[in-house]
């Protein structure tokens, strides 16, 4: 990471209320933001918690914030191409709350529920359940990548 920058206390306030919005509420006393490689990476509370690329903000993988995120739940056999970064398939889905198109959504596998990736959906839950193949969410960041594998 590069250059780690504090927010002003107004700042602070924006940024959250901003992010609130999209995820729920969330609250920090300090948030530091750095860049790294091609993305921005936000530090509330001395914890990472969220990336920005060139057009969204959305959660890590390793903070709490992914714990917000409608899920989607993968079956074993979609796991190993969804942690090379592949976008998730209709067929691989085994249970998935309700969202709306391009809401952020968390990626669980359906042994342990844990969050393997985070993506932007491409249709509603309501349009995937009657789906049997083609791409329905978007790979925005995967348990490997190179995200996850320098700040994890």
């Amino acid at each position: 990471m590069k250059k780690r920058q504090f927010m002003g206390k107004r700042e602070i306030r924006e940024f959250l209320e901003k992010i609130s919005e999209n995820y729920g509420e969330i609250d920090a006393d300090k948030v530091e933001f750095a860049e790294h490689e091609e993305s921005i990476i936000y530090i509330l509370d001395d914890k990472i918690e969220l990336i920005k690329n060139e057009e969204l903000i959305f959660p890590f993988l390793g903070g709490s914030i992914v714990e917000l995120l409608p899920s989607v739940t993968v079956d074993m056999g979609a796991i190993r191409f969804v942690c090379n970064g592949a976008d998730i398939m209709a067929p691989g889905i085994t249970d998935l709350d309700d969202f709306c198109k391009d809401d952020v959504v968390a990626v669980r596998d359906k042994t342990h529920g844990k969050a393997i990736a985070v993506g932007v959906a491409h249709k509603s839950s309501e349009e995937i359940k009657s789906l049997k193949k083609g791409k329905v969410i978007g790979s925005l960041h995967y348990v490997g990548d190179d995200l996850w594998e320098s700040l994890s």
